[in-house]
């Protein structure tokens, strides 16, 4: 008699441990690595997207060893994100943020935003303007696309 309580059990709890398990893979986040960068080749990092219940897309990214803006052929005064749609069309999302000034000590950025367009492609360029509408030709750091 226990075994078929067992059975039983096992009937009903399957299924809901199954769509449980799919779930939870299925709210994971996306994370994509910088390649490697021509321009600053010591730089790393990633990008983490993530959709939110309301549809958006949660970004966040964070860059470690990017040389100090100031120090690139030509200067520049902030590395600008860079979001490409499914429509290959290009965005400004916004500025790489640090703990200290342009970048911290051990040369660490962070940048985390909310979008409504879901990005294909990220990539960060070195700008004399953060407000700008397009992106300079040299890309500091690109992910390939997602």
């Amino acid at each position: 008699m226990k075994l078929i309580y067992s059975s039983k059990l096992t009937r009903i709890a399957l299924p809901f441990l199954i769509i449980l398990i799919l779930l939870t893979f299925g709210s994971c986040a996306r994370r994509e690595n910088f390649q490697v960068s021509t321009i600053t080749p010591a730089a790393r990092g990633f990008v983490k997207i993530k959709k939110d219940k309301n549809n958006n897309y949660d970004i966040k990214i964070k860059v470690s060893d990017l040389a100090e803006v100031a120090r690139l052929e030509p200067p520049a005064t902030t590395y600008v994100i860079w979001l490409v749609a499914s429509d290959s069309s290009v965005k400004n999302i916004g500025q790489i943020k640090s703990s200290e000034g342009t970048f911290s000590k051990n040369l660490k950025g962070y940048f985390e935003t909310v979008s409504s367009v879901n990005p294909k492609k990220i990539f960060i360029t070195a700008e004399t303007d953060g407000t700008v509408q397009y992106p300079n030709v040299e890309t500091i750091l690109t992910t390939k696309s997602f």
